[in-house]
């Protein structure tokens, strides 16, 4: 609706029974008399349009209205009322560095009414004239809370970025340390190794040993293949029960090769087979060659798995932080749940995850670097909730027209007297020093601001679920 100026005025009388302006002066009102004037609205008018340049203030004076503003590609209500006096439009047309003013909201006539109107401008002089204590104090109120928040949220996303660098050091660490620790190891053996061969070119190995050998190492090269994945308590046993063989075979320190033959899956049948072709003088000498070539394979195999981890612990970091990627695409979201997790392993030390995703999801349309932050965000927060000791569940699935992501955790809940502030900026459950209020506020805003989803959450005492809903179309303002 276009708002134009008409020639219906307020006395100073009936201005002063509005509870905005009863404390001001007789001179005040009739300032206001003389630059306001009064309109009437059919129901059903748009009165204020969300995103419109703020150009009035409107102050209601009969009928109903209703308040609305946009999540993302929704528009909710935040409100109806027919309270005399409630007031919307340029309520911040004073704050002097925010010259282009939009309305924060839609305003809509819910049946016929009568509006009191003020230009912005007049409005703007009016406040800061009357009341410059009060605008000062207002302007820094506002102008603070911005700063602080974006200040705060900067250094919100700091301390996630040291969390993960941390986290991801510390698993980076583990494989690294474990190649190192092999390569010296096997350096060793290969020494071991080459004495062999200098034995052997010198004459001083025996040629039917050499023979048997070639004979029974390649079917115990090929047997670490499938060893079995053995309990502490088995593994202990099978120790044990290939320490007597050795022992009863008069192999010395054979308690240091039984940990060789047990990681290789060797048993005692197969060594069966190897005392029965060996004369007894040469069985010691074969037993100890053939633990040689199975620890060469098995510290081989341990350096291939580290390597193999650190690259994919390098791949989930890639992936995390999206990097040779645009910033909006159509992606897999169970791209950036995995390598969150990954990238988060160190806080999940002591906790089941449980990962159950619907693979027919297609394709959604998101800026994943910024998705990956709310996972972060509410994957940390249930872990902190669970006190390291609990069940993560991450999980996927199709919701009408919407990719649905929850997470949940086994934790304490969330209090019904909180549960709805937790996405208010600043607000914090956190003791002091741990916490910025800011997280679920960032993920809201990502999730709905920049996807055009919601954001949700079920509690009660162990199951508490953040609900991520995110649109399957592509928005027309996503690449803008």
């Amino acid at each position: 609706m276009t708002i134009t100026e008409t020639a219906e005025r307020l006395s100073a009388d009936e201005l002063r029974k509005l509870f905005l302006f009863e404390k001001l002066s007789d001179e005040q009102l009739a300032w206001l008399s003389e630059h306001g004037w009064v309109i009437e609205a059919p129901g059903g008018t748009t009165l204020l349009e969300e995103g419109a340049p703020a150009e009035v203030l409107v102050l209601l004076l009969s009928g109903a209205i209703t308040l609305s503003r946009k999540v993302g590609e929704d528009e909710v209500e935040v409100s109806r009322t027919d309270q005399v006096g409630v007031y919307a439009g340029a309520m911040q047309s004073y704050v002097q560095d925010r010259p282009d003013q939009g309305y924060t909201g839609t305003v809509r006539v819910l049946s016929d009414a009568r509006f009191f109107v003020l230009r912005s401008q007049d409005f703007a002089w009016m406040m800061r004239t009357w009341f410059p204590m009060a605008i000062h104090l207002l302007e820094g109120l506002f102008l603070g809370m911005r700063n602080t928040q974006r200040i705060v949220g900067q250094r919100q996303k700091l301390l996630a970025l040291g969390a993960l660098s941390a986290g991801l050091t510390h698993e980076l660490n583990n494989p690294a340390a474990a190649a190192v620790r092999a390569t010296s190891t096997l350096r060793d053996r290969v020494a071991g190794m080459r004495h062999k061969l200098a034995m052997l070119a010198h004459d001083e190995l025996d040629p039917r040993l050499l023979g048997l050998l070639v004979d029974v190492q390649e079917d115990a090269v090929k047997a670490v293949a499938d060893a079995p994945k053995l309990t502490a308590l088995e593994e202990s046993e099978r120790e044990d029960e290939l320490t007597d063989w050795l022992d009863e075979h008069e192999v010395p320190n054979g308690w240091e090769l039984a940990p060789i033959f047990v990681g290789a899956g060797t048993t005692t049948e197969f060594l069966d087979k190897l005392a029965a072709a060996a004369p007894p003088a040469m069985l010691e000498g074969a037993i100890r060659w053939l633990a040689y070539t199975l620890e060469t394979e098995l510290l081989i195999n341990e350096i291939t798995d580290s390597v193999t981890r650190i690259s994919s612990l390098v791949a989930a970091a890639k992936q995390y932080s999206n990097m040779d990627r645009a910033p909006h695409e159509r992606a897999d979201l169970h791209l950036g749940l995995k390598s969150t997790l990954v990238m988060l392993g160190s806080k999940l030390e002591g906790i089941e995850v449980v990962k159950d995703f619907d693979r027919s999801l297609p394709p959604v349309p998101i800026y994943a670097g910024e998705l990956n932050q709310v996972w972060t965000n509410l994957i940390d927060n249930a872990v902190q909730a669970m006190d390291g000791h609990g069940t993560l569940t991450v999980r996927t699935s199709l919701d009408g027209d919407c990719a649905r992501v929850e997470i949940g955790d086994t934790g304490p809940g969330i209090p019904a007297n909180i549960r709805q502030r937790i996405f208010e900026p600043f607000f914090t459950t956190k003791p002091v020093g741990q916490g910025t209020g800011l997280g679920l506020d960032i993920s809201y805003r990502i999730v709905a601001g920049r996807h055009g989803g919601d954001i949700t959450v079920e509690s009660e005492p162990g199951d508490t679920r953040f609900i991520v809903r995110l649109p399957l179309t592509e928005r027309a303002s996503a690449n803008a």
